[in-house]
């Protein structure tokens, strides 16, 4: 664990001398605890190389604030004293929002990426970006008045299958919403009177897998999910997060991987969102509606029992053959060690995991395919709940006594 922390500080000029030293070190120790969900003292002076009392005295800072908790001595230390562990403490909460065309996700998460309160309104259509601020304020209601008085919400997390201006927030266009130019993120943050940040759904996927999932400690790796509005991607190379000229690197369901196919919401055709979907697995495994959560153990259920038709079958070796395709230009392309796929893409992954390996993999051969692996993210949205809360944590972790005492 201790070297894995060391990687996730490497690059950081830690406890340097600069005006800032006692923000920046605060900032560094309450991301470390953060980031691993629970670090030993001990810990903590291997990675940042501060001396023990000065460790003492920042942690004891971030237990004021409520930032983190002290709790049992760890017992994995195998030499000298048993360390006290620091864990992140309940204090601060974010308000994490992911609306889509059949569901308004929104949960509170704290510290340490661990989702609180949970809630999936569901909706008979795309909801209006109005539609979505009414049902996130009810919802925030009821969660607000439910809070202990330690607890406090810092700010939202909007995560948006679309494109995003990362400037203002304002959602450019989320096709499948059918919303153009929204301007979600000041909507939102009028009603609730909480700041708000945004960003591409998938991309919040990848922060958050990057920091609490599969991705932890790999610097190269590309995330991609597949929802009800598509498939989106997010990028992160020698540990940071590919954002582009402008801001909307990562549309990876915009790879080519058929000619003469389905036209796509982006004007092309053949995109891989356009021709890989949930909604075709919904319809070939004839499931209602209200149960499409439970997608991805029908689907695998009627492969593996014997009772999936001819054209459930047929349709899951040719979305599995067309990700495929779009795997190999990724890998092509960016030369990551780590594929996470999320979503409904989990299913492909599942029912047919030798085709999707061979795909990106050229075993005994030097380039980009010579040994990437494909990991799953968790079943559901946690890992875009999570990411969405890491944008309105941001603040909090870059100056922490800063923000708890404003």
């Amino acid at each position: 664990m201790v070297e894995g922390i060391r990687r996730t500080v490497s690059g950081t000029n830690l406890g340097s001398n600069r005006d800032s030293t006692r923000q920046h070190n605060l900032s560094t120790v309450l991301g470390l605890v953060h980031s691993m969900a629970g670090v030993s003292r001990a810990q903590l002076t291997r990675a940042t190389g501060l001396n023990r009392s000065t460790i003492a005295a920042l942690v004891g800072e971030l237990v004021q604030l409520g930032l983190v908790v002290e709790s049992d001595l760890d017992q994995e230390q195998q030499h000298g004293r048993p360390s006290i562990m620091i864990q992140p403490g309940p204090g601060a909460l974010a308000l994490a929002v992911n609306p889509d065309i059949d569901v308004v996700s929104v949960a509170l998460v704290s510290l340490g990426g661990h989702i609180v309160n949970p809630v999936r309104f569901h909706t008979v259509r795309a909801p209006s970006a109005a539609e979505v601020v009414n049902i996130v304020s009810a919802i925030y209601a009821g969660m607000r008045t439910s809070l202990p008085a330690h607890q406090r919400i810092v700010g939202v997390g909007l995560a948006i299958p679309g494109l995003v201006d990362p400037l203002d927030g304002t959602v450019i266009e989320a096709p499948h919403l059918e919303w153009r130019d929204q301007p979600l993120s000041a909507l939102l943050s009028d009603a609730l009177k909480l700041p708000v940040t945004a960003a591409n759904d998938a991309v919040a996927g990848a922060r958050a897998q990057a920091t609490f999932g599969a991705g932890r400690d790999i610097p190269d790796l590309v995330y991609l999910y597949g929802g009800a509005s598509g498939i989106g991607g997010g990028v992160i190379s020698g540990g940071r997060l590919v954002r582009g000229a402008t801001g909307f690197a990562g549309q990876l369901g915009h790879t080519h991987v058929r000619s003469d196919g389905a036209e796509c919401t982006c004007g092309s055709s053949g995109c891989l969102e356009a021709e890989v979907t949930r909604e075709a697995l919904i319809a070939a495994v004839g499931l209602p509606a209200g149960e499409v959560e439970n997608l991805e153990e029908a689907v695998l259920k009627k492969l593996q029992d014997g009772s999936a038709t001819p054209e459930l079958r047929e349709l899951v070796d040719r979305q599995v053959q067309l990700l495929a395709i779009g795997l190999r230009s990724v890998v092509n392309l960016l030369n990551p060690s780590l594929i996470v796929l999320g979503g409904f893409l989990r299913i492909l992954a599942r029912a047919e995991p030798e085709a999707l390996g061979d795909a990106v993999r050229t075993p005994g051969r030097r380039g980009p395919r010579e040994s990437v692996a494909i990991e799953l993210a968790p079943l559901g949205e946690d890992p875009i709940l999570v990411g969405a809360a890491e944008l309105a944590f941001e603040p909090l972790l870059r100056d922490p006594a800063g923000f708890m005492r404003a």
